[in-house]
């Protein structure tokens, strides 16, 4: 039961951490897990109410996607506790790395996807890598430049393609000045990668750039 008190007004069986040792980490509610991770709450609120406003701010499983910028800056987290919360979803990350992800069919899943970027002063370029039915094998991020300039090679992204039997790939970067017109260089590297990619029988599907605000997809502009 949550309310305006601290978690110690609790009854000692219904606190997260003693259920988690008593019945396990999944008899518990992503609350609850959430509020353990956070261990304390703020100014009028208990744990437990902090962690259900943030999933419910964030819309549960996308917490999990929100980047440092989201994080530091809502009520009652601040730079630590958003460090905390990105290391702790970072790390399952690595550890279900061999574990095959969402399945990306359009632009817009893509940039849900990629909220850890948009806000990034620097450019960074992502690739997905995909089997024959969309679904993530991993992601990379292959190369961060600098504030309106990215170099990438391809055989920077075809290398881990071949390592990891994609079938396809879609690649990603971000534009930190908000601008979604994909520039001179964008245009090139997009046609030397749908042509390296051809050579090797790895479809490249799109490229798609990110900013806060939206994304611009180069298939859906027929730039591609």
């Amino acid at each position: 039961m949550k309310g305006a008190g601290t978690i110690q007004d609790m009854p000692r069986v219904e606190r997260p951490r003693e259920k988690m040792m008593r019945y396990g980490p999944e008899k518990l509610a992503e609350e609850e897990l959430l509020a353990i991770i956070l261990r304390t709450g703020a100014r009028g609120k208990n744990v437990l109410d902090l962690a259900g406003e943030l999933l419910k701010k964030f819309g549960r499983g996308d917490i999990a996607k929100a980047g440092f910028g989201e994080l530091s800056s809502t009520p009652g987290l601040g730079p630590a506790r958003a460090c905390e919360i990105l290391a702790v979803f970072e790390l399952g990350r690595r550890y279900l790395n061999g574990k095959k992800g969402g399945i990306y069919l359009k632009p817009r899943d893509i940039w849900e996807e990629l909220r850890d970027i948009r806000e990034q002063k620097k450019e960074h370029f992502i690739v997905f890598y995909l089997d024959t039915r969309n679904q993530e094998i991993k992601r990379d991020i292959v190369s961060v430049g600098t504030l309106n300039y990215n170099l990438v090679h391809p055989r920077e992204v075809f290398e881990p393609a071949v390592k990891n039997l994609a079938a396809s790939v879609i690649v990603a970067h971000n534009h930190p000045s908000g601008c979604l017109e994909p520039s001179d260089e964008d245009l090139s590297l997009t046609k030397r990668l749908v042509q390296a990619g051809k050579l090797l029988g790895i479809e490249v599907l799109d490229h798609v750039i990110v900013t806060r605000e939206g994304f611009m997809s180069f298939k859906q502009k027929n730039l591609m």
